[in-house]
């Protein structure tokens, strides 16, 4: 039977439609929690009527039995005896002379408001992983308020006042356990439950306040992250505020020109503030040296499109490679995947676009596949640089590099648990996110997309 909220009754798990007044009688004996209820105050609470001349009480006697009886064949349809256990004909001793009463005798596991009151009373003394588990349990069995049918009616008031006061408290010990283990992000839709119908509380608008203060503290630099909704997948999209360096825990994507350039002397071939020039001064300690001997050594395995004559080209590397190749460089246990998105005219400039994009990272996730080690993957806003992807603005390249890599999670199950975008501090605000939230948001609806 349950009771926290509209009142319902089940049999074997079938709900069993009673007709109003009955529905009434059920719950004035539900709120005797276990008492006898003597056939007169049934009349007054259920039928609204006053105490009758003597005359009458045969008959007020009978439509009682009748609501009764309707009542126990709901409890009974198989006729096994349950109505008698549950609900029982007593006699009690009155100043008016013997007087027939009845009574509501339900098992805990019978009536959703004693299995309520059970599990709270003892998750409140329990340690905070096991109270979190049956506060929750506990909690999820409150569907309305406690016998809503007769809400504000004076014999199901002190029945109501016990169980949402209860409820009140296993909403407060829910909260400052899960914050005591750490997860704010449970206790948060508890809180503003609290907070929504307690609007004058103090403590618990500081509360909820905390707990949201907490929950921004904890996403840091990021800015947005979603998991890849694909079956299968335990991928993270994540996009942060900050330097690519700083990503210690993640391999790196770097992206080269066709000739993997990494000279930076007199800003001539390669900028000293490209990323290149940063991977060689922060991860390589400015050994130039080291990260062209690692650059060719994956290089030998890949054939060359073409060489430039020391007349066309003068400065930097001849060897042209396909745009798409990537080099998985060791360092420190992690790789940094160097991959050739943009071709360097030999007037020294970076030319790329769409489609040389678009198939790069598509070649990259390839290689991340193989060599990654299941470690996140961070990358930047490649194609924003000095080899700028002019058809498409910061946005919309943050989410072709989303969208290419939702593809390669459909090729590669096992890819990389986070794929992490940083953004630059000063690029932020030339950065709509809002293509990537459209996209993902498609993909939730559609999720086989």
């Amino acid at each position: 039977m349950k009771v926290l909220g509209p009142v319902g009754l089940e049999i074997d798990g079938d709900p069993v439609r009673l007709t109003p007044l009955t529905t009434r009688l059920l719950v004035r004996l539900v709120a005797a929690e276990g008492e006898a209820v003597p056939v007169r105050q049934l009349r007054r609470d259920v039928w609204g009527l006053a105490d009758e001349p003597r005359h009458l009480a045969q008959r007020n006697r009978n439509e009682v039995q009748k609501r009764v009886l309707e009542l126990r064949r709901a409890l009974d349809p198989g006729q096994d005896g349950t109505a008698a256990r549950v609900l029982r004909t007593e006699q009690q001793v009155t100043v008016h002379g013997p007087e027939t009463a009845y009574r509501l005798v339900l098992r805990p596991e019978e009536l959703d408001s004693a299995r309520f009151v059970t599990v709270v009373r003892s998750a409140l003394l329990a340690p905070p992983a096991t109270a979190a588990h049956g506060l929750a349990e506990a909690l999820s069995l409150v569907r309305g308020r406690p016998l809503a049918e007769v809400n504000g009616e004076g014999f199901a008031a002190p029945f109501i006042r016990r169980l949402t006061t209860l409820q009140d408290s296993a909403r407060r010990e829910l909260v400052r356990v899960q914050a005591d283990l750490g997860r704010p992000d449970l206790a948060l839709p508890v809180a503003e439950l609290i907070a929504r119908d307690h609007p004058d509380d103090p403590e618990a608008a500081r509360t909820l306040d905390a707990l949201r203060a907490t929950l921004r503290a904890r996403h840091g630099a990021e800015l947005l992250r979603h998991s890849v909704p694909l079956p299968g997948q335990r991928a993270d999209v994540v996009i942060v505020r900050g330097d690519l360096f700083e990503q210690t825990d993640a391999n790196l994507v770097v992206g080269f020109t066709d000739t993997f350039d990494t000279e930076t002397d007199q800003d001539i071939v390669i900028s000293r503030e490209s990323v290149q020039s940063q991977l060689v001064d922060r991860l390589f300690a400015g050994r130039r040296r080291l990260l062209d001997e690692k650059l060719r050594t994956g290089l030998r395995t890949v054939e060359a499109v073409g060489t430039e004559s020391a007349r066309t080209k003068p400065r930097g590397r001849r060897v042209r490679y396909p745009v798409g190749t990537t080099i998985a460089v060791p360092v420190d246990g992690r790789r940094v995947f160097a991959t050739a998105y943009s071709r360097l005219g030999n007037d020294l400039v970076a030319r790329s676009g769409y489609a040389d994009l678009r198939f790069s990272l598509d070649s990259l996730w390839a290689s991340v596949a193989v060599h990654g080690l299941f470690k996140p993957v961070a990358v930047p806003l490649i194609g924003s640089g000095l080899a700028r992807v002019t058809e498409l603005d910061h946005g919309q390249l943050v989410a072709l590099i989303v969208d290419s890599f939702i593809g390669a999670c459909r090729r590669y199950p096992a890819l990389t648990p986070e794929l992490r975008i940083v953004v630059r501090p000063e690029d932020l605000a030339r950065t709509d996110l809002s293509a990537v939230e459209k996209r993902f948001h498609e993909l939730e609806l559609i999720p086989d997309q």
